[in-house]
């Protein structure tokens, strides 16, 4: 199956390079550009994108409000990386917050843009542990979050727990079972209780929500 991919930048350059880079790969094609996040829900809804590179500072609309309106617009919206130039940006995390299966770097290397592209497509969401905590350091602790309420963490299993937490370290499904001693579809269903327990739309939600609620240290 041909991943399609919607690169939204405000530089021509960028998606000139970012185009180039994914047209070369069999199983990745671009299917539409734009170059604002005011076009953003126009251009998904003329190519129908599975993936959307989108930049998080636009001068109309930024990645984040872009996010937020993609994904509140209903249906089934395509994952979305956003991509920035400094990893400690503030936008950054909003955009998590919003919604954004993970981010990328302009700096980072063509491989690894292609390798981020098919693994938010698996269902698995970009964590860069290190960022993250870094990002999350700057936000105190309190109890809201997608599931509300400062008992959250009781609805969890000892396991289920162990999972989270592994998830923050930025850990792939079968990275987890092979430290857990089960398999990576056990993983899945745990990973999948965690989130319908904490109302998160998907992992990287699911992290933030746990250090904004103290649940993980970021000092940790």
């Amino acid at each position: 199956m041909t991943i399609k991919v919607l690169l939204v930048d405000d530089e021509r350059l960028i998606r000139a390079g970012l185009a180039a880079i994914i047209n070369a790969e069999p199983d990745l094609s671009v299917v539409g550009e734009a170059a604002d996040g005011a076009e953003v829900q126009d251009a998904v809804a003329r190519t129908a994108p599975d993936v959307v590179l989108m930049d998080v500072r636009m001068p109309r609309l930024d990645g984040i409000q872009a996010t937020r309106a993609l994904l509140a617009a209903g249906g089934v919206p395509p994952k979305i990386i956003v991509v920035t130039t400094f990893e400690n940006d503030e936008y950054v995390y909003d955009a998590l917050k919003a919604g954004a299966a993970g981010f990328l770097l302009k700096r980072t290397r063509p491989e690894e843009i292609l390798q981020a592209i098919r693994t938010v497509m698996h269902g698995e969401s970009l964590l860069f542990p290190s960022a993250i905590r870094t990002l999350a350091a700057e936000h105190a602790p309190g109890g809201g979050g997608p599931g509300g309420g400062a008992d959250w963490h009781g609805r969890l299993t000892d396991r289920e727990a162990d999972v989270l937490r592994l998830v923050a370290r930025g850990h792939s499904n079968a990275e987890i079972a092979s430290e857990l001693f089960v398999s990576p579809q056990t993983v899945k269903t745990h990973v999948g209780n965690v989130l319908a327990k904490l109302q998160a739309r998907d992992r990287t939600q699911a992290v933030i929500f746990a250090y904004e609620t103290g649940f993980i240290s970021p000092g940790a």
